[in-house]
């Protein structure tokens, strides 16, 4: 249910997740700042919708701390660790996200594809 649709790339078929309905959240209306962001997962490209994308950053190892310990009802299993970054007269908290944990080939529900 939360496979869009899929879009050639590239010459590259890729499939376009919403993980909104993966999640099971709450749906909003795509608008001008809906974007898709193309990541790999495994050996596939495959297409994420999100609701915005602020910023792009690079982090070095100083900038990123291990995921804190949380109750085991709290599932962290696709989080990698906390990142800071500076931000406009504060510091931003990062959660920073493994995506093939978060996405899998299973969940993709198609064979996996070389990468060209």
């Amino acid at each position: 249910a939360f496979i869009k649709g899929v879009i050639n790339l590239r010459g590259v078929i890729t499939p376009i997740l919403d993980l909104r309905i993966k999640f099971n959240l709450k749906s909003v209306k795509y608008d001008e700042l809906t974007v898709v962001i193309v990541v790999n997962v495994g050996k596939r490209v495959v297409g994420v919708v999100v609701d915005s994308v602020s910023d792009v950053l690079a982090l070095d190892s100083g900038q990123i701390s291990p995921v804190p310990e949380l109750s085991a009802a709290a599932d962290v299993g696709f989080i990698t660790g906390i990142g800071s970054a500076p931000g406009v007269g504060h510091e931003r908290m990062l959660i920073l996200v493994d995506i093939d944990n978060l996405i899998s080939s299973a969940d993709v529900g198609l064979p996996e594809m070389e990468l060209h």
